[in-house]
């Protein structure tokens, strides 16, 4: 009787922001495929309960600031020595803070672009040299469809995410001639703890009802409904997987089909 060999055995994938939300669901994908995983994000607390659901998968933790290139290179030492070199890196880790534009302040702007580029810019000079020496490296950015178009009152959010959107194309240009892809998953707006921080800063602002509130986001989709967590992580997938090796520089869209 013969085994199948799961598609991700051997691959250790290195997933930020992985305590939570989407991250927890590409941490689902990716184990189910087989993948030897490292979760990294500020609090281990929620990374440990995103382990604790993931069964026999082997599994590492380490925590760490995104913003902090001191405190990301020494976790992603300890990722190494635990799983040995990165085949997959997922820049998951984001925040998302809204302002009307006269209000956004210094800090708030410096604090997008933090969090939602320079890390995945950081994380991405530490992974490179495994990623290369990887059968198939693979770069995944978690962006956003605000990096594909604009969003009123998030104009920081929007910037950095639209950054995230420019790193992924010109990475993958400079990484074309090697084995490694660099794409980039924008999912509309999703069922997560960050969403329902949105839509309570729109409760607060507007009076709205959260049922209204929700309902006036998912509006944004033609599909009338918010996209799932899972729906992102399914994609993540398939980059992941030997199906997608001729793709990258590519920014897919999931968002029922709302226009870019």
């Amino acid at each position: 009787m013969t085994t199948t060999r799961a598609p991700l055995a051997g691959q250790h994938a290195l997933i930020t922001g992985g305590g939570q939300g989407i991250g927890a669901a590409i941490a689902r994908a990716l184990a189910a495929d087989g993948a030897t995983l490292t979760l990294l994000g500020r609090r281990r607390e929620p990374l440990d309960a995103v382990t604790a659901t993931l069964g026999d998968a082997c599994v590492g933790v380490v925590t760490g600031d995104v913003t902090d290139d001191v405190m990301l290179a020494e976790a992603f030492a300890s990722a190494r020595a635990q799983w040995g070199p990165i085949a997959i890196l997922v820049n998951n880790a984001g925040q998302a803070e809204s302002a009307p534009f006269h209000r956004t302040t210094a800090e708030l702007w410096q604090r997008m672009l933090a969090v939602n580029l320079t890390g995945s810019f950081l994380c991405a000079q530490l992974a490179l040299p495994d990623l290369l020496q990887a059968p198939a490296g693979r770069i995944i950015n978690i962006a956003s469809t605000a990096g594909q178009r604009g969003y009123a009152y998030v104009t920081a959010y929007s910037a950095a995410k639209h950054g995230v959107v420019g790193l992924t194309r010109s990475l993958a240009l400079e990484l074309a001639c090697t084995n490694v892809t660099v794409n980039a998953v924008c999912p509309g707006f999703t069922e997560t703890e960050m969403l329902l921080q949105s839509l309570e800063t729109i409760v607060t602002q507007t009076g709205r009802t959260e049922a209204a509130a929700r309902a006036e986001l998912a509006k944004t989709n033609p599909q009338g409904r918010l996209v799932q967590p899972d729906d992102v992580a399914a994609a993540v997938r398939w980059l992941c997987s030997s199906g997608a090796q001729s793709v990258t520089g590519q920014c897919i869209s999931v968002a029922g089909g709302e226009v870019m």
